[in-house]
């Protein structure tokens, strides 16, 4: 485990992110306007004026200055990870400044992943369902793809409410930090908790009524984190403990794509039935609640798969996942029904 000294230079890293974050964040917002870098309200806005976006250049430029000067050596062992998180970020920052088109945004987090396995950051393997032993061979690299395209922009989907995708990205970031801390894992633990700072500093300035947003700049880089950090964490935990782990993410993204599907919809097309909007009107509007109760279900999520072991069978935890994931749909649906929403 880590010894005291150097714990305390951990944190001193996390803490001078944080103030970075803060300023930089600052000067995004101050500028924004100059740059073109305004959110304009549309139909599925909960926000009715115009207001700066490209937070995520504040939190990230903040990590990716100081914690390398703190650690040099491992982040330079992680060469072709960092090229990756940095086209995502560059990705983002273009299209919070002209919105990109969705192929293009593609194609750069399929290079990107591909450049994660440069590092060795891939799903080999996805463990062991009713006693089978299920080893990915050819399909690792095509299936790291899947999982690192998707929950990237599953991250990107819940970013809808006022300090949602922060909240929910900070209770993920905070459950690999302790995956990295038990098992001695200094690139996790670093890499979670310098964006956790990083987003705390934002909140600060996008919890309700926010005063700028995070942008595809922060949601996109931080998706794209939070999914390296989930194949780096196979190593340590069963790959049905990620599901868990993101659950927020994962199942709003399945319950809004297979309704629109059962719709006669694309999977794609935008709407506001997603769980948020569904949890935000069961709340009379109040957004605060809504986010609270949103990252505390997702810590109820992340401390269950923390619990579970690496050598279980996972076929019966996939099981149930996927019930859940039913019970949700149904759950949900029953509730956009009743609020008179044209989704369901």
């Amino acid at each position: 485990m880590f010894n005291i000294y150097r714990e305390m230079y951990m944190y001193w890293d996390f803490l001078w992110v944080f103030f970075l974050s803060f300023f930089l964040i600052f000067l995004v917002k101050k500028y924004a306007s100059k740059v073109g870098l305004i959110d304009i309200p549309n139909a599925r806005s909960t926000h009715q004026e115009h207001t700066p976006r490209g937070a995520g250049i504040g939190f990230f430029l903040a990590v990716a200055l100081l914690s390398p000067c703190f650690y040099f050596e491992l982040f330079f062992s992680y060469t072709w990870t960092l090229v990756a998180i940095c086209l995502i970020f560059i990705i983002g920052v273009l299209d919070d400044h002209h919105d990109t088109s969705p192929n293009t945004k593609f194609i750069i987090i399929i290079l990107s992943t591909i450049f994660l396995s440069f590092d060795n950051i891939i799903i080999s393997d996805i463990g062991t369902f009713f006693g089978v032993s299920l080893s990915l061979g050819w399909f690792a690299l095509p299936f790291t793809v899947f999982a690192v395209v998707g929950f990237t922009n599953a991250l990107n989907l819940i970013d809808g409410l006022d300090g949602l995708s922060a909240s929910i990205s900070i209770v993920i970031l905070a459950t690999f930090y302790t995956i990295g801390y038990q098992n001695d894992d200094l690139f996790m633990l670093v890499l979670s908790g310098s964006f956790i700072a990083g987003l705390l500093a934002f909140l600060l300035f996008n919890w309700h009524p926010a005063s700028i947003f995070m942008g595809d700049s922060g949601s996109l880089t931080l998706g794209f984190i939070i999914a390296l950090l989930a194949v780096k964490s196979l190593a340590y935990i069963p790959a049905v403990s990620v599901l868990f782990v993101a659950a927020i993410p994962i199942i709003d993204t399945i319950i809004v794509m297979v309704r629109r599907k059962l719709n006669g919809r694309s999977m794609f097309s935008a709407d506001k039935c997603h769980v948020h909007h569904v949890m935000r009107e069961f709340f009379s509007d109040n957004t605060p609640r809504t986010v609270i109760f949103l990252g505390l279900l997702q810590a109820i999520y992340s401390f269950v798969g923390l619990q579970l072991n690496k050598e279980i069978d996972e076929g019966v935890l996939l099981l149930f996942f996927v019930v859940n994931i039913v019970v949700l749909y149904l759950f949900f649906g029953a509730m956009l029904k009743k609020q008179g929403s044209q989704c369901s």
